[in-house]
């Protein structure tokens, strides 16, 4: 008896309906951001978990490879903890920032640009894409000032950019991908620990980029913080600044980093679930999106 015929592919190529829709569904967008800047923020889940940081260092990779010219923007604050709790300093964090004195500013520093930096530079130059590993001292690319956190506290060397020389990241971009760790220095010399998330912003409004991205640890801006379901998936810089006072923890410098950007000319602003995989990709590349986009009020 005959062996039975084996089923047909569903297509000559072994892609599927569902991969030909997907990749036809991206195309747009694709061109729509071709040869555009888009900054990334990397941070959370997205960062710690084995898996998800080979995934996010191949959609840099595959970013950079279709002409978008892409920057990364990290910060480091759970490998910061460890190592202050590996040499006996104090962690304290006062309106989501990190209190930094001198030591904490020189654990960021030694963290941030010796380690996670170059980890990050590796692994995207492991997938095809050579990067180059920067920090806010490198060529003067930042200068920053001493802030205070949201409700006015005292959180120590802790930096707001005011100025940031985007001729240094033009120039790394033409070949590379620019990963950039937040630390800066004020005009005296003295080193600042930046939030991360404050820098995305600084960059992307120097670089006049198209669209800003921050990976997070949760689906995006929630209504209501103790339920997952209440994602709210866009919203105007209005209705951010209307809320901003009754948002606390890390998601309040978020969402004022996303408004800041936006009202200085970035097209939009996303806060997206890093512990998804490729939600960079699925951001930018699909018609619903994966997490919240601030865009301008109407």
């Amino acid at each position: 008896m005959p062996e039975p015929a084996a089923e047909p592919s569903a297509t000559p190529s072994g892609l599927g309906v569902r991969d030909v829709g997907t990749l036809l569904e991206a195309l747009p967008y694709i061109r729509q951001f071709r040869e555009r800047t888009i900054v990334i923020k990397y941070g959370g889940a997205a960062m710690t978990d084995p898996e998800l940081r080979e995934e996010f260092a191949r959609d840099i990779a595959l970013l950079k490879y279709v002409g978008v010219n892409v920057v990364v923007v990290h910060g480091g604050g759970p490998a910061i903890t460890e190592y202050m709790e590996r040499l006996n300093l104090p962690v304290e964090f006062r309106g989501g920032l990190r209190v930094s004195d001198e030591q904490t500013v020189e654990v960021a520093k030694m963290v941030l640009i010796g380690k996670v930096n170059k980890d990050i530079v590796v692994r995207i130059g492991r997938h095809g894409q050579p990067a180059v590993g920067l920090s806010g001292d490198d060529g003067n690319l930042f200068r920053v000032e001493t802030t205070t956190g949201p409700g006015g506290e005292d959180v120590g060397f802790v930096g707001r950019v005011t100025r940031v020389d985007t001729g240094v990241i033009d120039h790394v971009a033409e070949d590379f991908v620019p990963v950039i760790a937040s630390v800066g220095s004020d005009e005296a010399g003295r080193s600042h620990n930046v939030n991360a998330d404050e820098a995305a912003a600084a960059v992307a409004r120097a670089t006049g980029a198209t669209r800003l991205i921050f990976l997070t640890d949760v689906a995006g801006w929630l209504r209501d913080p103790a339920d997952p379901d209440s994602l709210i998936v866009q919203a105007g810089t209005d209705e951010v600044e209307q809320a901003l006072d009754g948002i606390s923890g890390g998601m309040r410098p978020k969402l004022q980093a996303c408004v800041d950007a936006v009202h200085s000319g970035v097209g939009a602003a996303s806060i997206v679930d890093g512990r998804k995989p490729h939600s960079v990709l699925l951001e930018l590349f699909t018609d619903d999106g994966c997490g919240t986009q601030i865009r301008p009020a109407r």
